[in-house]
This record gives structure tokens, C-alpha cells and sequence, in this order.
């Protein structure tokens, strides 16, 4: 009867202890299998599991069975059967099924999914594969992942075509993997990214001397078609120390160590607390967007003084942001957020317009002209990214204002990026009536060519010359430096930080004509901003 059936089909039994074949039929000869009586490869790994069958009350259990070694071995789903009247017996009917071919094709699928298919290196998710592997089996301590990543890579590819870009990469993947140890593992985890498992000796000192030497690899330039391509790298360490219980994150650590590498120019090695800064910026980030869309953002108004009479010319309108707990984020930690992740334009546009409308507000409390102007912020990330001219134009027509109540300030950093766009943009503001006042001036790049050649009308000296001016000989030669060369272009100036009368009187000699500080008001809302300017110019 066993001879009917098309699988390996096999009677076994357990006696004194010892797993027998008590029958056997044609086809579980056929694939090579002992004969009855017999002990083979296949009781001799699978007698254990066969026993605790037996010794069971179960009817039916399945196993694998892997026979042979790694270059060659079968695979076999194996089933144990009996009736549920013969569980007090120690006898079973074992069946085979073949799985060596699914078995083979999907390890050949695995490895095409685990290979970078041009340079047969392992790809993210064999590496990621690699990196859990050592992370169960290895002590923390021992181990370390590499980020390598090209710089401007990408120009290889806009200049000379992607199949010269690819090229460049095998050559490359060859020189990093020839430098380093048997024991190291190179892997291409992104279009111009590399990776390597390390293991380590001497912690992180073995670490920085790979490092050291996949740069040195890079040192000799490439030969691609008629050009000598030279290629840099930024380099980031993650330190199985430092990581948890997941690989990604110890690839994302190196990946984040790499980001600082580009900045810094040198190999950089991940640290916790610095990750947790980055975090910390996401988070606020994600709670900016959210307080934009919902109205949280409010804005302060601080006034900026004429020096020979003390009355309000302006006021400065800065963004505040209160969450609904309570929590007071100062803008020194979520303007730089906003300007990296490109909300600085809808922050910017929210500015313009609130700013515009508390004027109009402020008119009509007055029943006229309430004489106040306001000086807007304007991040060189908004001039870049945004149309900035038609956005002011359409606030003036939305509050009914004229332009010429309005100065624009910008910062130095927007003057170097793109000067004739910002040229562009400068002139189209003044042709709607605005003023541009460079902010900050003297604590960035504080070129004069540029004074020269942008419409600038007023200059605002940075609190850091003001701050302390008294006591230093070299801040009071600063600022009458910067006072003289605004006279020279016809500008008008402004001082920043002034908290003291004597401040005030000093900056008054020196010929600088509008003051802005704590000695005047700290930022207010708008109505005790509109009371300040009753009180001042009454």
C-alpha cells in the first residue's frame, strides 16, 4: 500500500528508546533514503523530534529537514501522522515533500534582494541584515557601522551621463573594499553611500584609523573617459555601544554622524545627546506646522526710538510662540527650525499680514493716520523660496495700507546668497514704497560692495557692539565706524540693545539717529504697543 503513494513515504517506530524504520515505499527509496531497519541522515536529525512525537498524545506534528551541507543540501517538509485510537503506540507514518527547489529559489531571490545589483556589494537591506546579525551575537563594545558618503557626487552623474556615474561607483566600492580588514564588511546602502561593518579592537581609535584610510583610498583621482575625476568623501561612526536593539538605528546614527562629517570637514562620531538635539528640532518642527495652522503664533511689538526727541518712529515686529500648555519657545529655537525646513515662508507671510493688520487696526482706533510704521523681518530663506513682492503688495491691498508704512529688514546672509535676485526683490519693495534696513549689520559678511550697489536705507548696528559700549574703547570705535560709513551713503542708522539713558545720550553724540531697546519697552502685545505710541508722541 505505502508503494501507491507519490511522496517519500516512510512506517517508523520506536523501540528500547531507538527510532526504527519498520517500511519504507518506492519513492522514499528513490530519493535516496534507507532502506527498512536502517539509520541514515534523516533519523539521525530528526530521532530526537520523532521520539517526542511518539512519547506524545498528539496525531499529527511537521518539522524541517535540511539534508547535506550548505552548497549543496536538500530541503524536506517532513509530517508525522497516526490515528488518534493509535496514540498509545508507538508507531507513525512519516511523509516527504520535496522544498530543495522553492527552498533554492527563494535564497536566490533573498540574495538578489539583499545585492547591489552594480556592484554586487550587499544592499541596505543586507547590510541592515548583517548589522542585526552582530548586534544578537557580538558584545556591544566590539563592533562599530561606517557611513562613507561622496561629496558632490551627483555632478558626475549632471556632467559626464549616469553611465559614467556608475562607473565611478564600482571603481570606488573596489578601492574602499581593498583597504579594508578580512573581517570588515563593505556595503553600498544609497546611490552615492557606502557602508562598513567593523569589528573592533581598540575601540574607537580602530574605528577613526579605518576611516582615516578609506579617505586615503579616495586620494588618487579616478580615470573616466578623458578626465581625471578627484573624489572626497564625509565619513560617520556609530558605535555598537551607543545603539539599541535595532539596526536601522544604528545605520541611522552613522547616517546622522555623516551629516555633521559634511559640515565639519572631518570624520565625525555619533553622539547621543547630539541626536538628541536633532530630535528635539524635529519635534519642534512638527509642533511649528501645527501651531501655524491653528493660530498660535502671535506677535510682539518693540518700539524703535527717534534719539533727538525720544517719540515713537516705528515698531519692530517680532513672532512669539506660546503653546497651549503654557510654554514659552523662543525664537532663537524655532526661527532657525522654521528657515531649514521651509515653513520660514508661511511664517513670514502670517508676519507680513498680522503686522499690516494691526496697523489698519490701530488707523481705525485713531479714526486716522495712527502715524506708527513697522519694520518687518524678512529671512533670506523667504527671499529665495517665495514671491516675495507680490505677497507684500497683496497684503497692502488686503489692509488698505500704503507701502512707505513699512521697512523691510533683512539680514546680510540674504545680500551674499543671490544678489541679483535679492537686487530684483529690493528694487520691487521700494517701487511699493518700502525702506530696507540691513539688520544685524557688522556680525556677518559686511561687504561694502554691497552697500554700494543694493538700495539700502537704513543700517541697524547689532546689540552686540552696543551692549558694554561704554566700557570698551574698541565697541565705541566700531560703532563710529559704522555711523561714519552710513552717513557717507546717505543712510540712516539704528542702535540695538540700548538699556541705559547714558547709552542713549553716547549714541546721540556719535550722530545715530533712531534707538531700539529694554531702556524704551521690551516687545508688548498690540494694544499696550498702541498705548506706548499714545503715550510717546502725544
Amino acid at each position: 500500500m505505502l508503494d501507491l503513494l507519490p511522496v517519500p513515504t516512510a512506517i517508523i517506530s520506536l523501540s528500547d528508546g531507538t527510532v526504527r524504520f519498520e517500511a519504507v515505499n518506492l519513492s522514499f527509496r528513490a530519493a535516496g533514503f534507507s532502506a527498512p531497519q536502517g539509520r541514515d541522515a534523516l533519523l539521525d536529525g530528526l530521532a530526537d523530534q520523532i521520539t517526542g512525537f511518539l512519547r506524545s498524545v498528539d496525531c499529527r506534528r511537521r518539522m524541517a529537514l535540511r539534508i547535506g551541507d550548505a552548497v549543496d543540501s536538500r530541503h524536506y517538509d517532513v509530517t508525522l501522522a497516526r490515528r488518534p485510537e493509535s496514540v498509545q503506540t508507538p508507531r507513525c507514518v512519516m511523509s516527504l515533500v520535496d522544498q530543495t527547489p522553492e527552498q533554492r529559489t527563494e535564497t536566490s531571490l533573498r540574495r538578489e534582494m539583499s545585492t547591489d545589483s552594480l556592484t554586487g556589494l550587499p544592499n541596505r537591506t543586507g547590510f541592515a541584515d548583517l548589522v542585526e546579525d552582530v548586534i544578537v551575537a557580538v558584545d556591544r563594545a566590539r563592533y562599530a557601522v561606517l557611513v562613507v558618503n561622496l561629496d558632490r557626487f551627483s555632478r558626475v552623474n549632471a556632467c559626464m551621463g549616469s553611465l559614467s556615474g556608475d562607473e565611478l561607483l564600482i571603481s570606488v566600492a573596489r578601492r574602499l573594499k581593498g583597504v579594508l580588514r578580512s573581517r570588515d564588511v563593505l556595503a553600498r546602502t544609497g546611490g552615492d553611500e557606502f557602508a562598513v561593518l567593523l569589528g573592533l579592537r581598540e575601540g574607537t581609535e580602530d574605528a577613526l584609523q579605518v576611516a582615516g584610510r578609506l579617505q586615503q583610498a579616495l586620494v588618487q583621482p579616478f580615470q573616466l573617459s578623458d578626465f581625471s575625476i578627484r573624489v572626497e568623501c564625509s565619513i560617520g561612526i556609530a558605535l555598537g555601544e551607543d545603539a539599541d536593539d535595532e539596526a536601522e538605528d544604528m545605520i541611522r546614527h552613522a547616517q546622522f554622524a555623516v551629516k555633521r562629517s559634511k559640515r565639519t570637514g572631518q570624520t565625525e562620531v555619533y553622539r547621543p545627546h547630539l541626536f538628541d538635539i536633532v530630535r528635539s528640532q524635529f519635534s519642534i518642527e512638527t509642533r511649528l506646522r501645527h501651531a501655524l495652522e491653528v493660530g498660535q503664533l502671535r506677535l510682539a511689538f518693540q518700539p524703535i526710538c527717534d534719539l533727538s526727541n525720544g517719540r515713537i518712529n516705528s515698531f519692530e515686529a517680532l513672532a512669539r510662540w506660546r503653546t497651549p500648555e503654557g510654554e514659552q519657545i523662543s525664537p532663537t529655537a524655532f526661527i532657525p527650525v522654521a528657515e531649514e525646513s521651509g515653513l520660514i515662508v508661511p511664517l513670514g507671510r502670517w508676519a507680513m499680514d498680522e503686522a499690516a493688520r494691526t496697523l489698519a487696526e490701530w488707523d481705525r482706533q485713531r479714526g486716522r493716520d495712527s502715524g506708527a510704521r513697522m519694520a518687518v523681518n524678512l529671512s533670506a530663506v523667504q527671499l529665495q523660496r517665495d514671491n516675495v513682492e507680490t505677497m507684500f503688495a497683496d497684503v497692502l491691498v488686503r489692509h488698505g495700507l500704503c507701502g512707505d508704512r513699512f521697512t523691510i529688514e533683512l539680514t546680510e546672509s540674504a545680500f551674499v546668497v543671490d544678489p541679483d535676485r535679492t537686487l530684483q526683490t529690493m528694487l520691487a519693495l521700494k517701487d511699493l514704497g518700502a525702506s530696507i534696513a540691513m539688520d544685524d549689520f557688522g556680525t556677518g559678511y559686511s561687504n561694502l560692495a554691497y552697500l554700494q550697489k543694493l538700495p539700502i536705507d537704513k543700517l541697524k548696528i547689532d546689540r552686540s557692539f552696543i551692549t558694554g559700549m561704554l566700557a570698551d574703547r574698541d565697541k565705541v570705535a566700531i560703532v563710529r565706524a559704522i555711523l561714519s560709513l552710513a552717513q557717507a551713503l546717505g543712510m540712516r542708522t539704528t542702535a540695538e540693545g540700548i538699556e541705559t539713558q547714558e547709552l542713549e545720550h553716547t549714541l546721540v553724540a556719535l550722530g545715530c539717529a533712531f534707538g531700539q531697546g529694554y531702556f524704551y519697552s521690551r516687545p508688548v502685545d498690540a494694544a499696550a504697543a498702541y498705548q506706548l505710541l499714545l503715550d510717546r508722541n502725544a
